[in-house]
């Protein structure tokens, strides 16, 4: 891989959206806001802060509408929130001053996506198109998500072609980023590279990659030898994937970052900070998270 020389990769924080929504408790609405307003302050440019699911599916973001209406967060910090179905854009532009950007999900397998949200792939697909169409009118940057992208718990392969076909329908809506998503981790490096090397679309490609079975790290580097300069995660390795059981975290923020200043990309992201967010969640969930720099600490070359 040729030196990057101080370029610059973009990160999407996804821990108060997929991070908080996994986890087995509530975390008081108090706690959430904090860690937003401090992750706000770590250099990160892109920030999705929660989601518009209904209470029921997620209970863990049924706070969503306050947190968003309550934190305060630089103008210069993108604020993403997840949008399900129209019903949840509805709610979601009551909000409409609190957010900048919209990530619209579905699955790359049929199995994955009815029992994830209980609609064929059509059926997702139809419903984005028109949340794309409306989201847009509004002035809202739209993000397609594609789980299962690498492979499904439920199917086994996924067809390449298949995930650009759906990653074709959704750039035709409208959208204007494309994010590839291991929802539950089987993904490998040699995958991820011939994946995105073959990724012939005209818009910004973004990888998702989750830690389930120790390769989201390689996988970036596979990505990013692909092209690929946009990354979502999130910090303390916090997450996962609800559908099915055992899809634990995403690769951390605070590791993902240290790899990547060591390897000489620029993030624009104060990893010191970023590690004092893991942190203080670590210290709000009262257990010690999966993220490796939050344990041993970034490495210092003056040693």
């Amino acid at each position: 891989m040729p030196t990057p020389e101080g370029e610059f990769v973009h990160i999407r924080e996804v821990g108060p959206r997929d991070g908080f929504q996994n986890e087995p408790e509530i975390i008081p609405t108090v706690d959430k806001v904090r860690l937003v307003e401090m992750l706000a302050r770590t250099g990160l440019r892109r920030l999705e802060v929660t989601s518009f699911v209904r209470a029921d599916v997620i209970p863990q973001l049924a706070d969503g509408a306050e947190v968003l209406r309550r934190a305060d967060i630089p103008d210069d910090v993108s604020v993403t929130v997840l949008i399900p179905n129209e019903r949840g854009l509805e709610n979601a532009l009551e909000l409409r001053d609190r957010f900048d950007e919209v990530n619209l999900f579905l699955s790359a397998s049929e199995t994955h996506n009815r029992k994830n949200v209980n609609r064929s792939i059509e059926e997702s697909l139809v419903g984005l198109e028109r949340v794309v169409t409306r989201a847009r009118g509004e002035g809202l940057r739209c993000e397609g998500v594609i789980s299962v992208a690498f492979g499904c718990p439920y199917e086994g392969d996924v067809p390449r072609e298949r995930v650009f076909a759906i990653a074709r329908r959704l750039v035709d809506a409208g959208c204007e980023e494309i994010a590839f998503g291991d929802t539950t981790g089987m993904a490998n490096p040699h995958q991820v590279r011939e994946f995105f090397t073959d990724a012939e679309l005209d818009v910004q490609l973004t990888a998702h990659f989750h830690n389930t079975r120790g390769q989201g790290l390689a996988n970036v580097v596979a990505a990013l030898a692909a092209g690929v300069r946009s990354f979502e995660s999130s910090f303390g390795e916090l997450g996962g994937c609800p559908v099915p059981r055992g899809a634990t975290g995403n690769i951390a923020s605070e590791d993902l970052v240290s790899m990547l200043h060591e390897m000489g990309y620029e993030t624009g992201i104060d990893l010191e900070r970023l590690i004092a967010c893991a942190r203080e969640a670590q210290r709000v969930m009262g257990r010690p998270l999966g993220s490796h720099v939050l344990t041993a600490g970034p490495v210092d070359w003056r040693r």
